[in-house]
């Protein structure tokens, strides 16, 4: 897997991909050039970090359907798209698609290299994200089923003995799962248990339980 971040150039202009590249290398980013983004999806690694720039029309898959191809399978690669005088609409529709950016030629150096650097960070951060997500759902498939019961309730802000209640379970059983779940998970605190719920939850990883009684009437 690529540890740094690549800024993969997706044209079928060789004149623009070259040109972009020096571009790039000079300001220090690390690229990498394909003549289409059949050849890209082909070759590149897409589980590292970075982002595309790719022309919205080429011949075969346009850079559109490159994006939304990239969303289908769950690649957070940021892309921006370059569009020509007559693209501003499929531009658009990239955007509405989850495109970062769209740079229309010919493209200001400056304007193109900051669309880069905003890409790359949006990408390091969903990188981060990402690998942080995979580790709690790690840790969490070491959890047997009852120690999950007794996470997901925990979690929902029920205290041992009202969970034992729901579990029909003894209150000293509820604290031997519940401090093993705050060991298998590395959490040092409930407050940090409940934000990995929180992550794991944008995923539908911890199992869901029915909102818990109220315990306040009787």
């Amino acid at each position: 897997m690529t540890t740094s971040s690549v800024v993969h150039i997706v044209d079928d202009d060789e004149a623009i991909r070259g040109s972009l590249s020096m571009l790039l290398d000079a300001a220090g980013h690390e690229t990498a050039t394909y003549a289409d983004a059949e050849i890209f999806l082909a070759q590149a690694d897409l589980t590292g970090q970075g982002c595309v720039v790719a022309d919205v029309r080429m011949p075969g898959m346009s850079g559109l359907e490159l994006l939304r191809m990239l969303r289908s399978r769950d690649i957070d690669l940021p892309l921006i798209v370059i569009t020509g005088h007559g693209d501003i609409a499929m531009a658009v529709s990239a955007l509405k698609a989850g495109a970062a950016d769209f740079i229309e030629k010919p493209f200001d150096d400056t304007l193109f290299l900051n669309s880069v650097n905003d890409a790359l960070d949006r990408g390091r951060q969903t990188f981060r994200e990402r690998r942080q997500r995979a580790s709690i759902e790690t840790r969490l498939a070491t959890l047997t089923p009852r120690e999950r019961e007794v996470m997901a309730l925990v979690v929902q802000g029920l205290p041992n003995k009202a969970a034992a209640v729901e579990l029909a379970i003894s209150v000293r059983t509820v604290e031997i799962h519940r401090a093993r779940v705050m060991e298998k998970m590395a959490a040092e605190s409930l407050s940090e248990l409940v934000r990995m719920a929180l992550i794991l939850e944008e995923e539908s990883s911890l199992v869901r339980l029915p909102h818990p009684p109220s315990f306040d009437e009787g």
